[in-house]
């Protein structure tokens, strides 16, 4: 007796621009990531799956800051890290002091990234800059 197994592979489109929320849209009691995002290496990845993975029925907001001088639109910025599989949420607020956004939001825990991509997208530059003059 033969048996026919078929495996069928489900594919939703997702619109991760779903993730992108107002502040009134954006939960309470969330791991709120602050940063510019304005590179997004592996190492960001690694970074948000960890602190995601901390406490993994949380969600994870990521908060989009303003930046001087961005390689990418803050819009851009939010459509990419909504991109990413273990942000939940993404808010790309109006420019204003960010303690009060933080506490409107009331989170579990506040991870703050900004120096860190601060680091991150010079260490890139001086890449960048080091393979052209050599």
């Amino acid at each position: 007796m033969a048996h026919l197994f078929f495996f069928v592979t489900l594919i939703i489109p997702v619109d991760t621009r779903t993730k992108i929320v107002s502040l009134q849209a954006a939960p309470t009691g969330a791991t709120v990531v602050t940063g510019t995002f304005d590179v997004i290496r592996a190492d960001d990845a690694r970074e948000l799956a960890a602190i995601h993975a901390r406490h993994p029925g949380r969600p994870l907001l990521a908060v989009i800051l303003p930046l001087a001088d961005e390689w990418l639109p803050r819009r851009a910025r939010a459509e990419l890290v909504a991109g990413l599989r273990m942000v939940d949420y993404v808010l790309n607020p109006d420019d204003g002091p960010l303690d009060t956004l933080l506490a409107s939001l009331q989170p579990a825990e506040v991870v703050r990234l900004e120096t860190v991509h601060a680091d991150r997208k010079r260490q890139l530059m001086e890449h960048v800059h080091r393979r052209q003059t050599s």
